[in-house]
């Protein structure tokens, strides 16, 4: 029967331990003089050895021909305990067993004496698994177990146990392992296996490890499967790795700012099923490649990507500065965490992308797609103004005939081929409400604004309710609201609740605009700047246009 290589060369003795001889070296020192603890915690990440060092440890403790601190492999103890058929050697899955009462099990067998070893080991792997019942139960015969009895607790994280416990064991923190370490050890096990590895492929199974031994054997014998002459395509390969380019093609559409293509590229790995929180991973793990290419170029062995991808890669970091690739970093993490408790994960992505192609500040050296502020399906805004989010108009002064129409209660002759028509939809002609001139950009009252909120209300509940009893106005490439709700101001200044209103906004008015807004308050008519909002409202009530505020 076929043995997976992890199992088959897991270390046997301490001295098969790569990469942590300041733990081997401490625990074959205290084996050797006989001054070993009651209890220890091994700590670190995954396949670093933490549950392989445990069961040497409680091997050499109780050989009869120690050497060196080392077991001798050979007696009836070290033979029955590497084939799992010593009952003094106890191993418990605290993942599964981490009940109060699975605790109480083991603390009432503790107190029997061991049959054929010197020491009775409990070996409690993912031990952070525990319940705090069952901690609170491990704790008295932690603290002053009877002197045959000794324990190894392993876990990934250690900030997950009881300080209580914490505070009677000796700690051992378990480093992740050098790829270079980790290299050496898949050449050394490949020549024994009689499988053709090559170094550069070594290398690249061990970045792709993450500092695990057991995530790198795992990936050689995938790679096996796959093809006994191991090279870097073969790993690729077996890996998925290989045919990658959608990430980069995403990538540089986020740098040039296209927001269309990137979300086209979205689009069509959803339907091919491509799962949304995976393909965000793998965007931070991109774009932190960049970061590094960018911030450290020389350290090339830090970087987890194929040689021909590290190219591409490079190209892209010397398009931006290392604040915009940290901007963007942050973003794509802020997005994976909304992803997990997120009902439509499609939509957070989308967002989360048109975030990062909109995203201000940006400098780039590839070409940029010309955008003008009419396009119906851009959202890049101009340079933020002085007063960022106030309703401020810009308005001109008005010709002199104008003001006097305005002054005069009676109403003016219609001239419907010179008045400014609202492009949304066609109302009825108010010259009151409407300035004499079509020349002067003046905003004008959003009549389908009640419908932008009827529609803003299906996407964002929550946002919607604060513009509740809300107003608009338009001009050429300006809408500007006015929200009787303070809250409002809050949940605009965040970026995905401000793209979202701006996607509404363009359905329904068939038109992207330039969005300002602003919380209506008791000043309001006092400055002289927003006279014209005011009258405008009032004339558009007055005549009966709808405004929203009804």
């Amino acid at each position: 029967m076929y043995t997976a290589l992890y199992r088959k060369w897991r270390p046997k003795t301490f001295d098969d331990v790569i990469a942590q001889p300041h733990i081997t070296t401490t625990l074959k020192s205290q084996i050797k003089n006989g001054k070993t603890a009651h209890a220890y915690l091994f700590t670190g990440s995954r396949g670093t050895g933490k549950t392989t060092c445990a069961r040497i440890f409680a091997k050499a403790i109780n050989c009869e021909n120690s050497e060196d601190g080392n077991p001798c492999l050979s007696c009836s103890v070290c033979v029955d305990a590497e084939n799992e058929a010593l009952s003094d050697i106890i191993e418990i899955d605290a993942a599964s067993n981490n009940g109060v009462d699975d605790i109480r099990d083991l603390r009432d067998g503790a107190i029997y004496s061991p049959e054929r070893c010197k020491y009775k080991v409990y070996i409690i792997d993912e031990v952070h698994m525990l319940s705090v019942n069952a901690f609170n139960a491990l704790l008295k015969i932690i603290e002053e177990p009877p002197p045959y009895v000794k324990f190894v607790l392993a876990t990934t994280e250690v900030h997950k146990v009881l300080p209580t416990i914490l505070s009677r064991c000796q700690r051992f923190d378990f480093r992740r392992i050098m790829p270079e370490d980790i290299a050496k050890r898949l050449l050394y096990i490949a020549g024994e296996e009689n499988i053709n590895l090559s170094e550069d492929a070594a290398l690249l199974i061990a970045r792709l490890a993450d500092g695990g031994m057991r995530d790198a054997l795992s990936l050689l014998d995938q790679c096996i499967a796959y093809s006994t002459d191991v090279t870097l395509e073969t790993v690729s390969a077996a890996s998925g790795i290989a045919g990658r380019d959608y990430l980069f093609d995403i990538i540089e559409s986020v740098v040039r700012g296209d927001t269309s293509t990137a979300l086209t590229i979205t689009d069509k790995l959803y339907s091919m099923s491509k799962d949304i929180t995976r393909l965000c991973e793998e965007l931070i793990l991109q774009f932190r490649n960049i970061m590094l290419i960018k911030s450290v170029p020389e350290r090339k062995e830090l970087i987890a990507c194929l040689p021909s991808e590290q190219e591409r890669l490079s190209a892209i970091a010397s398009s931006l500065s290392i604040e915009d690739i940290l901007s963007k970093l942050t973003v794509l993490q802020e997005c994976n965490e909304r992803l997990s408790r997120s009902l439509a994960k499609r939509v957070e992505f989308e967002m989360c992308l048109v975030k990062l192609c909109t995203l201000m500040g940006t400098t780039v050296s590839i070409p940029k797609p010309k955008v003008t502020e009419t396009a119906p399906e851009t959202f890049v805004q101009p340079k933020p103004e002085p007063a960022e989010n106030k309703f401020v108009p810009p308005l001109k002064e008005e010709p002199k005939p104008a003001a006097k129409e305005e002054t005069k209660p009676q109403p003016v002759k219609e001239e419907p081929k010179e008045e400014p028509v609202n492009k949304e939809e066609p109302v009825k002609e108010q010259p009151s409400v409407k300035p004499s001139d079509p020349t002067v950009d003046t905003p004008v009252v959003c009549n389908r604004w009640s419908d932008v909120l009827e529609e803003f209300q299906k996407v964002d509940p929550a946002v919607a309710a604060s513009l509740i009893d809300s107003y608009a106005f338009i001009n050429t490439t300006t809408i500007f609201i006015i929200a009787r709700n303070s809250f409002f101001m809050k949940l605009f200044a965040q970026e995905e609740n401000k793209v979202s209103l701006i996607k509404v906004i363009t359905k329904v008015l068939g038109k992207s605009y330039i969005v300002r807004a602003r919380s209506e308050n008791k000043e309001l008519e006092d400055k002289p700047e927003n006279h014209k909002a005011v009258e405008l409202l009032g004339k558009a009530k007055e005549n009966g246009i709808p405004t929203g505020t009804e």
